[in-house]
């Protein structure tokens, strides 16, 4: 069998599932813009970047991420193109569509299965948009939107299959296409993800975290508020009063991967210091780190904060489940799918600075007493997102596609 993966920056979801194609001895090609790091047994074939044009004259309002999707797309198919001149069509493709890189893969290869994998599909209610309320959303963000979703609705006509991680975000897509579309979360390797109660994590200062200490622990990508960073500071700020010993260690950039930058060119980090005065020593910014620093992390924590926007589920709040750490969530889809209060986690609602706080205080006053909770997360974890488990599924799913049957016949895999 032979497929080509697309991603606008790789291998991105595909981390897992390629390499585990190639060692089940398909034929795998990833063709990406950038690429953070090679895959055994998989080809990488980069295309040339197409950056969002800006500052023209003549511009229409919110045309430019449609424009920079379809460029994407162009570069992609001329890939595609040049490949199948070569090797001949793939078996599969499957790719992410959420920057345009499937928009023309069927005028490539008409008679090849293409799978999209369905990320998040943008709405003006229910989802990230106007979650805030402080944030209204106007008749310019739903034209926005509405633009952004062009690409994903023209792959979404064109596709054989979808897969998409969680409930909540397939449900987020039209429903016309729903019964394409297949829940499949890419999975949480938890033979790495695990409990180790003799894990250490050694802090920039030389100070040695161990399993027990009273560490309260965030991650994200970036610290920003569509994962809830300033709510954690706000908190953790009350924590601190109250417990002298507490230390807070937060992993995450200071860069902006969803939403907006804070005002006078400075960072959110730098924001919610000033504000809540929360003393320096108190507090570690560990900053990006590898993901092996980032499992001790979530090893050596009396409680991890994940909080969301109703957004995209990051798989650290998984992997920190796996690794069997007493997390506490937002109130907020997906979450709720994943965390049920006071079985495998506790909950609060995402704005709710106090029930947060105490939440926070409850998990180092009673560390002992949430063995359970624990050990709820990490069968969560095993049961459902078991990494092992989710690539067979998968490898099933596409292996659905090959029959080459017309998309229209195609109408199961949202139930496989």
């Amino acid at each position: 069998m032979r497929i080509v993966f697309i991603h606008r920056r790789g291998p991105g979801q595909f981390l897992h599932l390629a390499p585990y194609l190639a060692s089940e001895g398909w034929e795998v090609t990833l063709i990406c813009e950038t690429m953070d790091r090679p895959l055994p047994g998989v080809r990488t074939v980069r295309h040339r970047a197409e950056h969002a044009p800006h500052g023209r004259a003549d511009a229409t309002p919110h045309f430019a991420t449609p424009e920079q999707h379809v460029r994407i797309g162009y570069r992609v198919a001329e890939t595609l193109d040049a490949l199948a001149r070569i090797d001949g069509p793939p078996d599969v493709v499957y790719g992410h569509m959420g920057w345009g890189g499937l928009l023309f893969a069927k005028d490539v290869l008409p008679q090849t299965p293409l799978l999209a994998y369905c990320e998040y599909y943008h709405r003006p209610e229910g989802g990230d948009a106007g979650f805030d309320p402080a944030d209204t959303v106007t008749r310019d963000d739903r034209q926005r939107l509405r633009l952004r979703n062009s690409a994903q609705l023209l792959t979404l006509d064109a596709m054989d299959g979808g897969i998409s991680p969680t409930r909540w975000q397939k449900g987020r897509f039209p429903a016309a296409y729903q019964n394409r579309i297949a829940q499949c979360h890419d999975g949480i390797d938890v033979r790495l993800c695990r409990p180790d109660p003799q894990a250490r994590l050694t802090l920039p200062d030389g100070t040695v975290l161990r399993a027990g200490d009273p560490v309260v622990t965030y991650a994200a990508r970036d610290l920003e508020p569509y994962r809830g960073f300033p709510e954690f500071m706000r908190a953790a700020a009350r924590v601190a009063q109250a417990h002298p010993d507490v230390r807070f260690v937060v992993a995450g950039g200071d860069g902006i991967s969803y939403g907006r930058p804070p005002a006078h060119g400075r960072n959110w980090r730098e924001v919610m210091m000033a504000e809540t005065g929360l003393d320096p020593a108190r507090i570690t910014f560990l900053g990006t780190i590898p993901h092996a620093a980032l499992i001790r992390l979530f090893q050596v924590s009396a409680a991890h904060v994940y909080l969301t926007y109703p957004f995209v589920l990051s798989w650290s709040v998984l992997e920190a489940m796996a690794c069997g750490a007493l997390v506490i969530g937002s109130a907020t889809p997906p979450v709720a799918e994943v965390i049920e209060d006071g079985t495998n986690g506790l909950i609060t609602p995402f704005f709710d600075i106090d029930t947060l706080a105490a939440r926070m205080r409850e998990a180092l006053d009673s560390r002992t007493t949430f063995s359970a909770l624990r050990a709820g997360a990490r069968r969560t974890i095993a049961e459902r997102f078991a990494l092992d488990s989710r690539l067979r599924r998968q490898q099933a799913l596409i292996g659905s596609l090959t029959g080459r049957r017309p998309a229209a016949q195609r109408t199961a895999m949202g139930a496989a």
